[in-house]
């Protein structure tokens, strides 16, 4: 039984890892590096929430060997050398909820002294931290994604759509139902996506309920997963097969319905 023990290799550890953005704060972070051809993600936590509300998707981000950059947003957890989140002004587009971008700047800046293309990266924000990965992306369109997390058109004057005009690269965007005034600015914000980045390059994943962080934790990380491995929209066959009859050399069609299990599926992603 030892002998299995040691031969099991030992599950990797986060490091902790700080930065500094162009503007003095002093951004804490955890780090797992990807292994060969996978993306590295960063991650952008809510408003109030620090790097530990990703632990969860963390692990999963593991079992899959994808990298990830944790941030402490200024303000937040471990990253307040300079002051408190709920010190900063709630509106104008210079506040610090809006120089936050610095922050995702200096994480951008780490990751490739660490060897990582910008196109290998993915910005991953829920709650206020979506606002943020998208107006980063606009700073960042190299990037290789960007998935957002019950984002609004408005956070403390974090403006996404002018970024999603913007950004013509991969979008991952999630929202539930329950919340109807958030699912709207969501699918507000999937049809700017769509409008720019072109059919094939959004995805957008639907749930019950749940916001944020929660979102993410029930829901949505099977479906995130699994883009964040294979991003491109693979091609959707009809779903009425055509087949051309003998009997009409014209070329006319007979429609082949679907079968009781093609009936049977409601997808839950759409395009």
């Amino acid at each position: 039984m030892w002998g299995l023990l040691q031969a099991l290799p030992a599950q990797a550890k986060a490091s902790a890892v700080s930065f500094q953005t162009q503007d003095g704060w002093n951004i804490a972070a955890l780090y797992q590096p990807a292994q060969a051809d996978k993306k590295t993600v960063i991650l952008l936590h809510d408003i109030g929430k620090n790097k530990e509300e990703f632990t969860t998707f963390c692990s999963k981000l593991e079992d899959d060997e994808i990298g990830f950059l944790a941030l402490d947003l200024r303000g937040h957890g471990q990253s307040q050398n300079k002051g408190i989140y709920e010190d900063f002004a709630k509106e104008g587009v210079d506040n610090d909820y809006n120089k936050m971008a610095r922050d995702v700047e200096a994480a951008v800046n780490f990751l490739q002294k660490k060897g990582v293309a910008e196109e290998d990266m993915v910005l991953v924000g829920a709650g206020l931290g979506a606002n943020v990965a998208a107006k980063a992306a606009s700073m960042y369109p190299g990037v290789g994604g960007i998935a957002l997390i019950t984002p609004v058109t408005n956070f403390r004057d974090v403006l996404s759509i002018p970024a999603l005009r913007v950004y013509k690269g991969q979008v991952f965007i999630a929202a539930a139902a329950d919340d109807k005034k958030t699912f709207l600015e969501a699918s507000l914000l999937r049809n700017v996506a769509f409008l720019s980045s072109g059919e094939g390059q959004v995805v957008f994943a639907t749930a019950y309920d749940q916001s944020g962080h929660d979102l993410l934790d029930r829901w949505v990380t099977p479906e995130l997963i699994q883009w964040l491995l294979t991003p491109q929209r693979p091609e959707i066959k009809p779903d009425i097969v055509l087949e051309q009859t003998a009997m009409d050399p014209y070329g006319a069609y007979d429609p082949v319905p679907p079968s009781a299990t093609e009936d049977a599926l409601v997808p839950s992603v759409l395009y």
